[in-house]
């Protein structure tokens, strides 16, 4: 088990796209997008009004999506080599960052929680709703492994959605995105993930995102599935902030 200290949920968009996400994310977020920064200036922060930031873009190559960034305590060698021993595969190595792909092929990466400043404080009141969320949407012959993995990597314990093919992991208190994850009707596969807003007023909400610029793609019991001005999925949820 590692000790995860913070969660960044990160959005990895193209670079002939990254200009519309990042406006769109930033405005449905209601965060201001920080000056870019790394070699080709591909990351930026969406800087919360109050508390500690953790949503993170990223302009990519080719791919995009969504990935984690598990801030850590203990020193990153020693957290890659409990989940490699896990089931991941170790991508990439440097100094500050270690990129792992999970038993289903989701990537994330291991930072340290001290060099990320130690991050500690986010604010969920007074919100309309909120980005706590990555779903992991995972193939039925991978989803055992898969919720498996995440609970005996992070020690959070597991919890049965009240549909049969959600499994969340219970978040301590201070993290601010939690893990879900979704069985998919494909049988095999790459795990992918998406991610959810929490909200107060669902059809509020929805508007809001519409009027950024966002679709709707299609309305359930208790989530709408949306498309960004990018073609990038996530969903509204019927959860309190």
């Amino acid at each position: 088990m590692i000790t995860v200290r913070w969660v960044w949920a990160f959005l990895d968009t193209v670079d002939d796209d990254a200009e519309a996400s990042e406006a769109f994310w930033h405005r449905v977020t209601r965060t201001e997008l920080s000056p870019p920064r790394g070699e080709r200036g591909e990351f930026a922060t969406l800087v919360p009004q109050l508390g500690d930031a953790w949503v993170k873009v990223q302009r990519v190559v080719e791919g995009g999506g969504v990935h984690l960034d598990l801030d850590v305590e203990q020193p990153l060698p020693e957290a890659a080599a409990e989940a490699t021993r896990r089931g991941a595969s170790e991508i990439v190595r440097q100094e500050d960052v270690i990129v792992m792909t999970s038993p289903g092929g989701f990537t994330f990466c291991l930072t340290s929680w001290t060099q990320a400043g130690s991050p500690i404080n986010q604010v969920r009141e007074d919100q309309p709703d909120l980005l706590d969320q990555i779903c992991l949407d995972v193939p039925s012959e991978l989803y055992d492994a898969e919720v498996d993995f995440w609970e005996q990597l992070t020690g959070w314990r597991r919890r049965t959605g009240a549909l049969p093919e959600f499994t969340s992991l219970t978040r301590p208190d201070g993290i601010p995105v939690r893990l879900l994850f979704q069985k998919l009707g494909d049988r095999s596969g790459t795990v992918r993930g998406h991610v959810d807003f929490a909200c107060h007023d669902r059809a509020a909400s929805r508007e809001a995102h519409v009027a950024a610029g966002a679709t709707v793609v299609s309305e359930h019991d208790f989530w709408t599935v949306m498309h960004d001005p990018v073609g990038r999925i996530y969903c509204l949820t019927h959860r309190l902030p």
